[in-house]
């Protein structure tokens, strides 16, 4: 999400909004050890993208007690990260509306049940097959919880939509906020595209779409981590197309400019003149408003969907014209 040019203060994001914030969702489902999960799941909760304690463990949680290979007829299995709230849950949301099945990826337990919920509630009551339950800036629970779950699922679709975010300027920009930065916007996406690519091969299909931001297209004021980071996923994206185009797979990107999801709404609590800081970042779009999480979704589902057939290697810039001008 982009964020106004004033500096200081580290602010948790998702990384649809051009700067960043978590997301979360409902759902309730009990707590399993998936036996596929290879050699590694363990059961207990742990809270994803956004910020949360490493120490918490990873959490697979099961719905409709059915394995992605059990479901009937051609249901597509989808996997979004930063699933518990703004673009992931509205991505989820989509997903489901155009008849995908999914699992939900985030360290916000409580986030994924309520995204869950809402699935539930609006689409089919079976779309949600699996929540993971875990924190991408460590390693441990990346590789352990969501990359074995990639390996030993059959993946039609995976959006790397988890991201964090902080507000400063390289002098201001600690070691560590660097490191956990570039650890869940860059990082673990490549983990989990690795985890994923082996079997879309076998089966001679699969898309996946990351998600930058425009501010990895331009430079934004007191967002040096983040916009090295967002840079980072476009070319990630471009090689990953390149590498695997002659396999059946397409890897795409989309860029957001200034979307409202509930980190807008965070940041603004504490601002000195909210009112003034809104409007502000409102005007950074050629037409003076935020975009909404359902609009990038709108972008997301369609390059998933057989009519994005033609996206590979391609960056879908929806900024309102913020990196236009």
């Amino acid at each position: 999400m982009t964020t106004p040019d004033t500096p200081a203060q580290s602010v948790a994001a998702q990384p649809a909004d051009a700067q960043a914030a978590a997301e979360s969702v409902p759902g309730q489902l009990a707590a399993v050890h998936p036996a596929d999960i290879q050699a590694a799941a363990e059961s207990v909760a742990v809270q994803s993208v956004a910020g949360q304690s490493a120490d918490a463990q990873p959490a697979v949680q099961s719905g409709a007690g059915q394995s992605s290979a059990g479901q009937s007829g051609a249901a597509r299995l989808a996997v979004v990260t930063g699933a518990a709230s703004g673009i992931g849950r509205a991505t989820a949301l989509r997903l489901a509306r155009d008849g995908w099945h999914l699992t939900l990826v985030d360290r916000d337990a409580s986030g994924l049940d309520a995204t869950a919920a809402q699935i539930q509630k609006r689409h089919d009551a079976s779309a949600v097959r699996d929540q993971l339950v875990a924190d991408l800036a460590d390693t441990g629970q990346t590789e352990s919880v969501v990359s074995a779950y990639l390996r030993s699922h059959d993946v039609d679709l995976l959006v790397n939509n988890a991201g964090v975010g902080f507000r400063a300027n390289a002098e201001g920009t600690t070691d560590e906020q660097w490191d956990v930065t570039l650890a869940v916007n860059l990082t673990a996406m490549f983990r989990l595209c690795r985890a994923v690519i082996p079997g879309m091969v076998a089966r001679g299909h699969g898309v996946i779409i990351n998600t930058a931001s425009a501010g990895g297209l331009v430079g934004l004021r007191y967002r040096v981590a983040y916009c090295a980071s967002k840079a980072g996923v476009i070319g990630l994206t471009r090689a990953l197309a390149a590498d695997h185009a002659g396999q059946g797979i397409r890897v795409n990107a989309i860029a957001p400019g200034t979307v409202d999801t509930e980190w807008v709404g965070r940041m603004l609590h504490d601002d000195p003149d909210p009112v003034a800081t809104r409007r502000m970042m409102e005007q950074r779009q050629l037409d003076g408003r935020f975009g909404t999480p359902e609009e990038v979704a709108g972008g997301i589902a369609f390059m998933a969907g057989d009519e994005g057939r033609f996206f590979n290697g391609s960056v879908m810039v929806m900024d309102a014209g913020l990196t236009a001008v």
